[in-house]
């Protein structure tokens, strides 16, 4: 299934044609729908459907999605269709607060209210709180426990329904949360923007909405197949909302007043608040998920941090954003899984779970950590994540682009090139109109062959090294300018007379393939904190420190491991101008070339630290 890998409202769009056609055969024939309006407690109504099983026999739990798509994009329910509807559950579809059919006013990532006085006090915890305790005194025949879960801005609402939550939730799974939108999800990475898919999403889905209706928003559609040339003719980002939005969508207007991390972006993450948990949670996230990866990491590990005991479990595949759903996992891009992985995570994780805490006669839940192991194709389990079994492995950045481990190199020098606003380095090889899917995956040697892209490399591995867990990156560079990104990418190299993968559709050739691992940026001015960027001195040699996301992988026996910096990512990320202005004000003058040095050596030891899983 073909997808252009944009936020999952897109993805959905693609492969729902008509709302009767998405639901499965078996649901039709043995499910009856009703259509609901439920007060909540300040008296708006919210659109829900009811998918109920005819036969009356029995009771059912309640499973529960709430989305600001349109709930007739969610007809199927989760997973494969009729592994669910067989086992039997009410599967209910609301329409959040000012979205579609539900009345009221929508606020993108509404904010946690800590403190309600009355009625009037709502956020998304109280309006899931409200549905549920009306799903259970209205919905016959429910057995009186209820799941929720979600993907995307859907895994918000779930991680929302964690807080304060309904005692008869009992099981939770937040899939790829929209967590936090300036330091990792969706649209900024360490408050870097990431322009392509900010601008696509928010012209369709920001368009304010008067009264309660079932009218969508048409897609833009780019006037050219060549999205990077379309970006750079676009100019500076203060010229889209005059050229492009004029006024349909202000919640990209926030997003160019908050260009740091004010209250507007403190307010709107749940992180702080996800204490007390009294469900079960199973956070489900992809290793290649553009947009929500962070998000996906830091909702397990805050729960884990602030509930010792609570029943809080991760998994993560080998997908893009909503790969789990909307694909069978066996391969991205030019790279095979060796088997369907979505699959096995819907029958032997997802149903499990719900199962186990809907029912009371269920399989066992899954263990701590279900994590899939690219490079070796296999899934494995760990009582930790990340798992207490490793130890850090430190590549150092040295002459002659080697990649050196553990020893830091006694000779001090530097690399430079230069970084020109004008040219900047794109994201993927090739002329593409939308953000594939596969570009996480993606062959690298288009930027190797760059000048303005440092390339280091280790000799063939001699041995297996798998890593697990975040990777740190500490770069000491300097810049002539005054500001700069710094883009870190960890890629798997091949061995030159690699026999490829059976069965290999596209005839790729991979010798020599340079597969993306993981890649992340980090905007220079944030570099001592997202709330007071900083200019660079020009040339001075300062220290960058970031975490590009967990990974799960092993370069094989003959590979090599290469690191990549570069300073432009475009157009996923806007250009930086390399002078310390507002970037969302600045102007054609603003941008400039400017000369970048990264450092090595005893003094400035640049380098990548890996967390490597004793075998």
């Amino acid at each position: 299934m073909k997808s252009i890998g944009l936020p999952f409202l897109l993805a959905v769009s693609a492969v729902r044609a008509t709302a009767q056609d998405s639901v499965p055969e078996y649901v039709r024939e043995h499910y009856v729908r009703t259509d609901h309006l439920i007060s909540m407690r300040d008296g708006k109504r919210l659109f829900t459907s009811v998918y109920s099983p005819k036969d009356s026999t029995k009771s059912y739990p309640i499973l529960l999605t709430r989305t600001p798509y349109g709930s007739d994009t969610y007809l199927r329910p989760t997973g494969p269709a009729e592994a669910f509807a067989r086992a039997g559950y009410i599967f209910t579809f609301q329409d959040v607060r000012g979205r579609y059919r539900s009345e009221g006013t929508f606020v993108d990532v509404r904010p946690y209210l800590v403190k309600k006085s009355g009625p009037t006090d709502i956020d998304e915890t109280t309006d899931t709180y409200d549905t549920i305790d009306w799903l259970l005194k209205n919905v016959p025949r429910n057995n009186g426990r209820v799941g929720q879960y979600g993907i995307s801005y859907l895994g918000f609402y779930s991680t929302m329904g964690i807080i304060d939550a309904h005692p008869a939730l009992k099981a939770v799974s937040p899939q790829a949360p929209v967590t936090d939108w300036f330091i990792g999800d969706d649209w900024h990475h360490n408050g870097a923007f990431f322009l392509a898919d900010a601008f696509r999403f928010l012209y369709s889905f920001g368009v304010p909405r008067p009264e309660p209706t079932t009218r969508r928003e048409p897609r833009f559609e780019f006037p050219t197949f060549d999205s990077y040339e379309y970006f750079l003719r676009l100019g500076p980002l203060r010229n889209i909302e005059r050229d492009v939005y004029r006024g349909r969508a202000p919640f990209w207007n926030e997003l160019m007043r908050h260009g740091t991390y004010d209250a507007f972006w403190t307010a709107r993450t749940p992180l702080p608040h996800l204490r007390n948990v009294k469900p079960a949670v199973m956070t489900v996230g992809g290793w290649y998920d553009a947009e929500n990866l962070w998000g996906t990491l830091a909702v397990y590990r805050a729960i884990e941090a602030k509930n010792p005991g609570a029943y809080n479990v991760l998994v993560m595949g080998p997908w893009f954003h909503g790969g789990w759903f909307l694909s069978d996992g066996s391969a991205l891009g030019d790279v095979r899984f060796g088997a369907p992985t979505s699959d096995e995570y819907h029958t032997r994780i997802e149903l499990p779970f719900f199962e186990h805490f809907l029912r009371d006669a269920a399989p066992a839940p899954p263990p701590e950590a279900s994590m899939f192991e690219t490079g070796t194709n296999r899934w494995r389990t760990f009582e930790t994540w990340p798992p207490n079994e490793t130890r850090a492995v430190v590549f150092y950045f040295d002459a002659r682009g080697r990649l050196t481990a553990d020893d830091k190199p006694s000779a001090t020098g530097a690399d430079e090139y230069v970084s020109d606003p004008a040219r900047p380095v794109p994201y993927v090889g090739g002329i593409v109109r939308e953000r594939p899917t596969t570009y996480m995956t993606a062959d690298q040697r288009f930027a190797s062959r760059r000048p303005d892209v440092l390339t280091y490399e280790t000799e063939p591995l001699t041995a297996d090294l798998t890593i697990a867990g975040p990777i740190e990156a500490e770069l000491w560079v300097s810049t002539t300018g005054t500001d700069a990104d710094w883009v870190v990418k960890v890629v798997d190299v091949y061995p030159d007379d690699y026999s490829g993968t059976d069965p290999n559709p596209t005839a790729i050739h991979l010798g020599g393939y340079e597969q993306l691992v993981r890649a992340e940026v980090m905007r220079g001015k944030f570099r001592n904190g997202y709330e007071r960027p900083q200019p660079f001195v020009p040339g001075r040699p300062t220290r960058i420190k970031f975490t590009l996301p967990d990974v799960l992988h092993t370069f094989r026996k003959g590979h090599r491991v290469m690191a990549q910096v570069q300073s432009s990512w475009f157009p996923l990320v806007d250009r930086n101008p390399q002078k310390f202005v507002y970037i969302y004000r600045a102007g054609e003058a603003d941008f400039q070339r400017a000369t970048h040095r990264l450092y090595r050596g005893a003094r400035s030891p640049s380098r990548l630290v890996f967390k490597a899983l004793s075998r």
